[in-house]
């Protein structure tokens, strides 16, 4: 694996960090009030940064994994809106990487453009009240009826759904054939029948939307079918490989980010007459931000150096979600505890991390479900 960067990828990376530092105006009052910023969302759209791995044919750039990783990398350094990056590589990995992957010509024309540019959201349902890492056990179904599929059923933490204007969404076409039952739709969301909740009140991410998808007799065309009949086992496994591989790359620079702001602090904040990065107990905390970050990196770019390369992954995806996600949730922890007092305080937005960081532990599967599928590779 080939780490030495290109002129042009190292260009990406500068500029996506320069770029992201513009967008946190007003950032401490969009957190405390919940305000997804439209407008932030269609710069990033014009930046390029929906359209890193998409062909130029639907207004991407189409650059190598690596490349990609590389500069959302910094992205993440310079944006501090976590919950502005969280959505937008949703929709990327979720949503954009299924419909290039599984979609028509007619589908990709008609989504991917918009999607890229930033004037049309796309969210990804498949977690339902009762279903959330047990995909196989959903319940909103899809019954044939002609040339259309009615569709019925609920979905719960939608990214993006009070904000979305399409919905993949994955139903049961035959309740009794598990994941061969299973089947993908691209629902738009004037379609009679589709009913969305005003946005969930959160504890971290607040400046990106969640909600509920409801669907009631909602009839959808049979061209709306994202891949086969019965393949939307293949579908959802395909966005989750793209999801848990790049979600958090981001995080790779928000975590750089963090360690560097802590160093400066242990250098500048003296106690009992000396540094307090002199003292071990914080030069503890600090070397093991940085080994936390190496390691991250080193797994984030295995994995798409390795896909890049056409080689399918098995149980790296889920390595690399479970330990970045971990380690920025104990990276953000020690940030806190270093920043001491302030760092407990919202006016420094070093809480902000925490509380944007837990989540990531949650979503994309839990890190209780990433070790059951690294154990099952172990024959466990």
């Amino acid at each position: 694996m080939d780490l030495s960067w290109s002129d042009e990828a190292t260009s990406l990376r500068e500029g996506a960090e320069q770029f992201g530092a513009s967008l946190g105006e007003g950032l401490r009052e969009r957190d405390r009030n919940g305000v997804f910023d439209v407008g932030l969302w269609r710069r990033c759209g014009e930046f390029g940064v929906l359209g890193l791995p998409i062909p130029a044919a639907y207004g991407g750039t189409r650059q190598e994994l690596t490349t990609i990783v590389h500069t959302l990398d910094g992205l993440g350094y310079g944006c501090r809106d976590n919950g502005l990056l969280f959505a937008l590589m949703a929709q990327l990995w979720s949503v954009q990487m299924p419909i290039l992957q599984f979609g028509t010509d007619t589908q990709r024309d008609r989504y991917l453009p918009r999607l890229v540019d930033g004037s049309l959201i796309g969210a990804h349902a498949v977690t339902e009240p009762e279903a959330g890492s047990d995909v196989f056990s959903l319940r909103t179904t899809a019954v044939r009826d002609g040339d259309e599929y009615v569709l019925d059923g609920a979905k719960a933490f939608v990214t993006s759904a009070p904000t979305a204007g399409v919905f993949l969404v994955v139903a049961t076409t035959d309740p009794g054939h598990g994941a061969a039952g299973l089947t993908a739709f691209l629902v738009d969301r004037d379609t009679p029948g589709v009913a969305v909740t005003e946005p969930y009140e959160k504890m971290g991410l607040r400046t990106s939307t969640m909600g509920e998808l409801a669907l009631t007799a909602c009839r959808v065309p049979a061209s709306q079918l994202l891949g086969k009949p019965g393949g939307g086992s293949a579908v959802f496994g395909a966005a989750m490989e793209w999801e848990r591989s790049f979600i958090l790359a981001p995080a790779l620079g928000t975590m750089r980010r963090q360690l560097e702001e802590c160093v400066r602090y242990a250098r500048s904040r003296r106690q009992f007459g000396e540094p307090i990065g002199k003292r071990e107990p914080v030069a503890g905390k600090l070397v093991d931000m940085q080994l936390r970050l190496e390691t991250s990196q080193l797994l984030t770019y295995r994995t798409a150096w390795r896909k890049q390369q056409g080689r399918r992954p098995t149980y790296e995806p889920s390595q690399v979600k479970l330990h970045v996600s971990e380690a920025w949730v104990q990276t953000s922890m020690d940030a806190v505890q270093i920043h001491g007092g302030a760092g407990y305080m919202a006016e420094l937005g070093v809480e902000r991390d925490l509380r944007d960081a837990i989540a990531s532990r949650i979503y994309s599967g839990t890190s209780e479900i990433q070790r059951s599928i690294i154990a099952g590779f172990l024959g466990l």
